[in-house]
């Protein structure tokens, strides 16, 4: 995309040419929502391997982001999901959640795969990868695996979103995803938190905490 740097593989082409095949992208979606957990995929590419689309999270729509998640599905080598619940994220702090999630994405890599490197997105190393990584600030930015993981991140949560507000249609899920939009400020006001709320992320704001 012309006027803007576009993620490409130039740090996993560094990497394997190192003989480091199996290269993990790793990224997460929901640090800031207040309700829902965080969740965080993994994703592993062939050599070479081309995801027309692909790119941040953020820089792409809903129904873009949907078609680039079928496009990471078909051609990755494998994919791994980790979700931290919302009770998990008030007991140990969204950072070191995100980083639980992130973890269990590589360890649930499908099909499974010897992982030799993990680039991460942000500056935060994870705790059981040692030397065997590099965090990226801005890789979902720069990195073509570490988006193709913002994108599989953002697109479960989404979808996650769909059926919590089946669940709790009052709070509007489907249109905010947690996020503190004033739509789901005033359901809080209203309702009060459901069971997805993250209560460490209410305090301050003016709504009952008990169910």
């Amino acid at each position: 995309m012309e006027g803007r740097d576009v993620a490409d593989l130039r740090m996993e082409r560094v990497l394997w040419r190192r003989g480091l095949v199996a290269v993990a992208g790793v990224d997460e979606a929901g640090r800031g929502p207040l309700a829902g957990p965080v969740v965080a995929a993994a994703v592993v590419l062939a050599p070479g391997t081309e995801l027309p689309g692909v790119d941040d999270s953020k820089r792409l729509t809903a129904r873009q982001r949907e078609e680039a998640y079928d496009v990471i599905r078909e051609r990755a080598l494998a994919v791994g999901i980790g979700i931290v619940e919302p009770e998990r994220i008030d007991r140990v702090n969204i950072r070191n959640a995100a980083l639980e999630a992130m973890e269990a994405a590589l360890a649930g890599l499908t099909p499974p795969v010897g992982v030799q490197f993990v680039l991460v997105d942000g500056d935060a190393p994870l705790p059981g990868y040692g030397g065997r990584q590099r965090a990226v600030v801005g890789g979902d930015r720069k990195v073509l695996s570490v988006a193709a993981a913002s994108i599989v991140a953002k697109v479960t949560r989404d979808r996650l979103a769909l059926e919590w507000d089946r669940q709790y249609p009052q709070y509007g899920f489907a249109r905010h995803k947690g996020y503190g939009t004033p739509e789901h400020i005033a359901a809080l006001a209203r309702w009060g938190p459901c069971p997805l709320h993250r209560r460490s992320f209410l305090r301050g704001l003016q709504v009952r905490l008990e169910l």
